[in-house]
């Protein structure tokens, strides 16, 4: 399913990982493909409210936690840099369709990284 909201389907996800080699790029397109998810869910979900919105955001924050294991596997990880620019980007995300006054760490509250 397309996207629909422009701002996130124009968004250039995980673009800090994608600039430093220490972060494969097989590994970060799955971390992009996770967030492109998200965003295909919240549209065809329509979250009312922020409970709602943090549901599937916390979904998603599962898959990273799983994805910490291909980073590992691959000689990385998600550490300090990663972890700033995930966040960032469900912040984004959040936002875009928005749901301006989320708060970062509720999005992403089921994080091991």
């Amino acid at each position: 399913m397309p996207i629909t909201n422009q701002q996130a389907a124009g968004h250039a996800f995980l673009r800090q990982l994608y600039a430093d080699s220490y972060y494969p790029d097989h590994v970060v397109d799955k971390g992009r493909a996770i967030l492109l998810r998200l965003c295909e869910r919240i549209e065809a979900e329509q979250p009312s409210n922020l409970a709602a919105l943090y549901a599937l955001t916390q979904d998603a924050t599962e898959e990273f936690n799983l994805l910490d294991e291909e980073f590992a596997a691959a000689g990385s990880e998600i550490e300090t840099v990663a972890r700033e620019a995930i966040a960032e980007d469900f912040w984004f995300v959040a936002s875009a369709y928005g749901f301006t006054d989320a708060d970062v760490e509720e999005l992403i509250a089921t994080r091991d990284w």
